[in-house]
């Protein structure tokens, strides 16, 4: 399949704005009236709900839908702009900007919780005006400079948490954490990733203005002073996981005497075992050190014994984590890995703020470590994942920390993938996410009002579902239902990331219709048409799912109902980007194949520039743009009119051009070019076009593939330009016989041996050589190629003959006596069927040639031409009647009887002519029912 498992969100690009919906000036409704839902005329009367009612709707609603209810009334919109609905504000999925924040301004005096995402989002938060934050957390960081950091910091004083990351602040100096240090005295809590160098002025500053400091990460970063970090005496929990050039001696020598120290998180540094012992054996203070992923300490098997260090944790890859998190506690009856659900019960009922913060500090670090790992992948890791990893982030899943629950939901996303580009995920970490429940989880988060859980949730359920067994769970669980009604989430990353669920779930047959069934294919057209332009994720995705679906019989219709057409092509004409083109195109691919049974073939062809960007896409400089593009107009070239409608669009000199560069792609793009051209030629005026415009050789060089799919699409387009004479001729110059004899006798595709056979037939019956004639060139000749038409006749005819004999069984062929028997006759057509052949459709010239060429003085001719009727006639071939009819039309039946009863018909011409015979009778007789 074709698709992307996981796409970077890219930081600025294509976020959906806020909308915050005016208030309509309809008429307030009094205190006496909101004491119970009044009934209107039969209805319930939603504006008299009591105010706490109303309220808790709010709570569960995201701040668009908030906006939307609040404009409902005056009532409502007083309601609506409560304190208590603003104290946190998630602005991550939208594009925030100054006048954005203005609007909001009034709302967010009480705002507590702030998460954003990007600069543009960073430079506006001062215009919300909430002088009263306590958190920041942002993400996508890497353009946020000194300046705007100062600026948030000094506007926003009363500051106790600042998170930025995990991304890395790339333009973020030690001046921006002394003005953070001036600012924020009360700060409690700083988390920075990605700094260049953390200076001993820079911590000196924190360890003197914010006393209350005790959660302290510098993660990622290149240099830190590490004396200077041994004087933030208020520290409590350490990180500096992913940080390099850390000087283990001085950092062991200095750290382990901070007085408060609990928690020290060194993962994914090159901390060795001499400091990671000198921390578990001088700290008094410390509890856990975490080093988990340290590549330095997991080569010393010394460290391999998790009891070494009395009282104190080590949590790394060759311990395990829940017995040592068990070891904290008391209670030691309960199972490790129950040690975070035991806990959040203990909290209930304890309420010991030490041990909760603690706890929540051990989630962070865990889950950021994990997703770390996962997006680097490193070799090694399988066995960790299996027995530890997936447990780890399925229990941080359930932590009551929003971020916590987002990272770990990444990390389920990520840890899976093997190859993002080829869609690639390891089946036994899928299996394991399964086995644990996680699939329940991922949906119970899915189905959040937080946007952002429901986002990360999708996008592991989309990466997961990869693994056919995990996708028959999702399914089971009810996850095709919770997917198609996210992908109608306003929420650009919400529906992004559904629709990337649905497009893995529809590789499945059967999920196909559960997902029509549950909205599906409504909702992913409708994403097209909401987001057209600029937000590519959403509509690869949805075009993605949509060319699946297509596949489908019944679903096809569906999408073509949905106004799929319409979309699909809209996206084919006017996007750009390659992966939305490449999805448009096999959507439409898909659209057209089921000619017999619905009306889409036609459809696509009527709708406004869809062949036109078609043909235009074929000349794409992304191969699998041209491929899909190739392959929708092979499969539109079946219905009449699209067929000629391609050729005026310019479709045969672009298949052409495509054909004659391809010699170097892949077998996809070379069977779909070859295809194309074989559909479009099976008009005789496209097939002299094809050959004019030098179509003959490259087909030619594609029938010497050694890809079955390849040359057998290339000796269909061949079999079809050799009908014309001139074409013939141009195949018998540009060495196409020995091409079509290799194929004739050494394919393993019964099908381009028969339509290799067929096209020597059609050249050598004697037209070719009259055309010859008469533009000069005799058959004795030797032809720009310097192969003579004699030879190449001899060449032809002689495995032509051979190609028959293989269909024949000799012992039935030498006894004359049975010759005509039912039996007989039964047991030929059997041995000489071929299953494939009962697809080819020939037009009444094509079948005409053939009954004339039963006439033809030379034998081999006419086994061949009766070798052909007979495949085209055999009842339960998919268009026998319709060849039938032609030959009855044409008074055929007349003369094959003759050729039966004639001395001069070879024995083998004359056995399949009366199977022909018997099956006109067939048909006849069934026809007349």
């Amino acid at each position: 399949m074709s698709r992307r498992v996981r796409r970077k969100l890219e930081e600025e690009k294509g976020k959906d704005k806020i909308v915050v919906l005016p208030s309509y000036p309809e008429t307030s409704i009094s205190n006496e009236d909101l004491v119970a839902p009044q009934l209107l005329h039969g209805f319930v009367d939603w504006t008299s709900l009591p105010y706490d009612t109303v309220l808790q709707l709010f709570t569960c609603l995201n701040y668009r839908d908030r906006a939307s209810l609040a404009s409902t009334c005056k009532t409502w919109r007083c309601l609506g702009a409560s304190s208590c609905l603003w104290s946190s504000l998630d602005l991550r999925p939208h594009k925030f900007d100054a006048s954005m924040a203005a609007s909001l301004a009034s709302r967010c005096v009480n705002l507590h919780n702030l998460r954003f995402r990007g600069v543009e989002s960073a430079d506006s938060l001062i215009h919300l005006k909430a002088r009263n934050l306590l958190e920041v957390s942002g993400d996508y960081c890497r353009k946020i400079t000194d300046a705007t950091l100062s600026m948030i910091v000094a506007r926003h004083e009363a500051l106790e948490s600042l998170q930025l990351g995990p991304d890395f602040c790339e333009k973020i100096t030690s001046d921006a954490i002394k003005a953070v240090a001036f600012c924020c005295p009360k700060l409690r809590k700083l988390h920075l990733s990605g700094i260049r160098d953390v200076t001993s002025e820079a911590i000196e500053a924190l360890t003197k203005h914010c006393p209350q400091l005790s959660d302290l990460g510098f993660l990622d970063c290149l240099n830190i002073d590490e004396e200077a970090l041994g004087k933030v005496v208020s520290v409590r929990y350490l990180s500096v996981a992913g940080t390099s050039n850390i000087k283990w001696s001085t950092a062991s020598n200095s750290w382990d005497k901070l007085p408060q120290l609990t928690g020290l998180d060194v993962s994914r540094t090159d901390i060795g075992p001499t400091a990671v012992s000198r921390f578990l054996t001088s700290s008094q203070s410390l509890k856990v050190l975490c080093a988990l992923n340290c590549h330095v300490l997991e080569e010393d098997t010394s460290f391999f014994s998790s009891n070494r260090f009395k009282g104190k944790v080590l949590l790394a890859l060759f311990t395990n984590v829940f017995d040592g998190l068990a070891s904290i506690f008391a209670d030691k009856t309960k199972k490790p890995k129950d040690i975070f659900a035991y806990w959040r019960e203990l909290m209930k009922t304890t309420k010991d703020k030490t041990v909760d913060d603690f706890m929540h500090w051990i989630e962070w670090i865990i889950s950021h470590t994990l997703l770390r790992t996962a997006e680097c992948n490193p070799q090694g890791l399988d066995d960790f994942w299996l027995t530890q990893g997936a447990a780890l982030l399925l229990n941080l899943m359930q932590s009551s920390q929003e971020d916590v629950q987002e990272r770990s939901a990444t990390g389920l996303a990520t840890f899976v993938v093997i190859d993002d580009e080829n869609a690639s995920i390891d089946c036994g970490r899928a299996e394991a996410v399964m086995k644990d429940g996680g699939i329940r989880l991922l949906l119970e988060l899915a189905k959040s009002w937080r946007e952002g859980l429901q986002s990360e949730a999708a996008k592991a359920i989309a990466n997961l579902s990869v693994n056919a067994n995990v996708a028959k769970s999702v399914a089971e669980e009810g996850g095709i239902k919770i997917l198609a009604g996210l992908a109608k989430s306003m929420n650009r990353l919400v529906a992004e990331e559904a629709a990337g669920g649905l497009w893995n779930l529809s590789v499945g047959e059967e999920h196909k219709n559960a997902i029509a069934q549950a909205g599906g294919v409504k909702a992913l057209v409708d994403l097209i048409f909401r987001w057209p332009n600029g937000c590519d994720g959403v509509l690869e995705r949805a075009a993605g799912a949509l060319a699946n679906l297509a596949a489908d019989d019944k679903c096809s219709m569906e999408v073509a109902t949905a106004g799929g057409v319409h979309a699909l092509v809209m996206l084919a004409r006017n996007c750009k980007y390659e992966g939305v083109q490449e999805q448009a195109a096999r959507a439409l691919a898909n659209l057209a194949a089921h000619g017999d049974s619905n009306n889409n073939n036609a459809a696509v062809g009527q709708e406004a520039g869809a062949l036109e960007a078609l043909v235009q896409l074929t000349q794409s400089l992304h191969e699998g743009v041209r491929q899909e593009a190739a392959g929708a107009l092979w499969n539109l070239s079946f219905d009449d009119k699209n067929r000629e409608s391609i050729a005026v669009a310019g479709g045969v000199e672009a298949l052409v051009v495509l054909a004659q560069s391809c010699s170097n792609a892949s077998t996809g793009l070379q069977e779909r070019a070859a295809g194309a051209l074989w559909g479009l030629s099976v008009s005789e005026a496209n097939s002299v076009a094809i050959g004019r415009e030098g179509g003959v050789p490259p087909l030619i060089a594609l029938a010497r593939s050694e890809a079955e799919d390849v040359h057998e699409t290339a000796a269909g387009a061949l079999w079809n330009l050799a009908f014309n004479p001139g074409n013939a001729l141009r195949i018998v110059e540009e060495g196409g016989v020995p091409a079509l004899v290799h194929l004739c006798s050494s394919s393993v595709s019964k099908m381009a041996r028969f339509m290799a056979a067929l096209a020597l037939a059609y050249m050598f019956d004697g037209r070719m050589d009259e055309y010859a004639l008469m533009i000069g060139t005799s058959s004795s000749e030797s032809t720009s190629k310097s192969i003579s038409l004699d030879g190449a006749r001899n060449m032809a005819l002689k495995h032509i003959e051979a190609f028959v004999l293989t269909f024949i069984d000799p012992h039935i062929f030498e006894s004359p006596v049975v010759s005509s028997t039912p039996t007989m006759l039964a047991q030929v057509t059997e041995r000489a069927r071929i299953q494939e052949a009962g697809h080819l459709r020939c037009s009444g010239a094509e079948i005409g040639r053939f009954v004339t060429m039963l006439r033809n003085p030379d034998s081999t001719l006419k086994a061949c031409a009766a070798f052909a009727l007979l495949q085209f006639t055999i009842p339960g071939g998919r268009h026998a009647m319709h060849h039938v009819s032609l030959m009855q039309n044409g008074g055929e039946s007349r003369f094959l009887r003759s050729a039966a009863a004639s001395a001069k018909t070879p024995r083998e011409a004359k056995i399949f002519t009366k199977i022909i015979l018997r099956n006109l009778e067939h048909h006849q007789a069934e026809s007349s029912i």
